[in-house]
């Protein structure tokens, strides 16, 4: 698919603030959701019936999992990430070897010689893993997980590492989803095939925003390996869900030829990221006339 320029149909003007969104996720990047959550709860809210499950193929993050699961908008949700970094957080979080990752993220001293020395050692298990990934994510110039990144030099204000590790706060939210494991599940794989296999099943939705490059959405390829994806299969596997979908992607006219080919609606929505920067994007559906209201 060939990149293009940004489309010319205005985007809504609702501009969502990440700032006043709670923060449910333990990561932190470029291309997270937490700007959407309030669309989420449009979407969720507005439907005749509670969804039995959200699927989401690609969590990376996981906010509108969590988001949907932590305020009843759906009764359980599934998230299927095929990066392993990514998905030992998950794995670890969701059993209950979360006590350990808390206690490691609590008694970890972070210097530059502490951390150089952790990444440098290979992981033992999912749980070593998983907390070895969330220091990355954290002390990571952006917090990119993909090969090549490089530690912070100077931190927040000038305070180093140290000022990106924020224990307490990675503890509190870890220990936050444990009331909600039950509804709460974590599939290691590939998120087409998840799809293909779960499309029949009616009283399930989709959430898909693929971390991948396509008409600009250049962050994939920086945060994760996997960066690679067959974007028209996915617009094609997602006709044949039965349940209804809400995807992202960039407000790019290559998008906009593949939704248009599906016959899906569509519409430009504007938000803030951390910076304060407004940014467009692109929510695409089947009927999205509930986010016109």
């Amino acid at each position: 698919m060939v990149q293009m320029a940004l489309i010319a149909n205005p985007p809504r003007r609702r501009v969502v603030n990440v700032a006043s969104i709670p923060q449910r996720s333990l990561f932190r990047y470029p291309g997270g959701k937490t700007w959407l959550v309030p669309w989420i709860r449009m979407w969720l809210s507005t439907m005749a019936k509670k969804p039995r499950e959200l699927i989401e193929p690609f969590a990376g993050g996981g906010i509108v999992s969590l988001t949907a699961v932590c305020e009843g908008l759906v009764e359980a949700a599934t998230m299927v990430e095929i990066d392993e970094q990514v998905a030992s957080v998950w794995q670890t979080i969701l059993s209950d070897e979360y006590e350990w990752l808390v206690d490691r993220i609590l008694t970890f001293d972070v210097t530059s010689e502490t951390v150089q020395e952790e990444l440098a050692r290979p992981a033992a298990n999912v749980r070593e893993r998983a907390f070895q990934t969330l220091l990355r994510n954290r002390v990571n110039h952006g917090g990119i997980l993909a090969p090549g990144s490089g530690l912070l030099r100077y931190g927040e204000n000038g305070k180093g590492l140290r000022s990106r590790w924020y224990p307490e706060t990675l503890a509190r939210r870890i220990r936050a989803i444990q009331p909600y494991r039950n509804r709460l599940f974590f599939v290691q794989g590939d998120g087409l095939a998840f799809m293909v296999e779960k499309a029949p099943l009616r009283g399930v939705v989709y959430f898909i925003d693929p971390p991948y490059t396509v008409a600009g959405k250049k962050a994939g390829t920086r945060l994760y390996a996997h960066n690679n994806l067959d974007h028209e299969a996915l617009f094609d596997i997602a006709r044949t869900v039965a349940g209804d979908f809400l995807m992202t992607y960039d407000n790019a006219q290559g998008v906009v030829e593949l939704a248009e080919r599906c016959g899906f609606d569509r519409q430009a929505i504007v938000m803030k990221n951390t910076h304060h920067t407004e940014m467009t994007e692109l929510l695409i559906g089947r009927d999205l006339s509930w986010g016109r209201m």
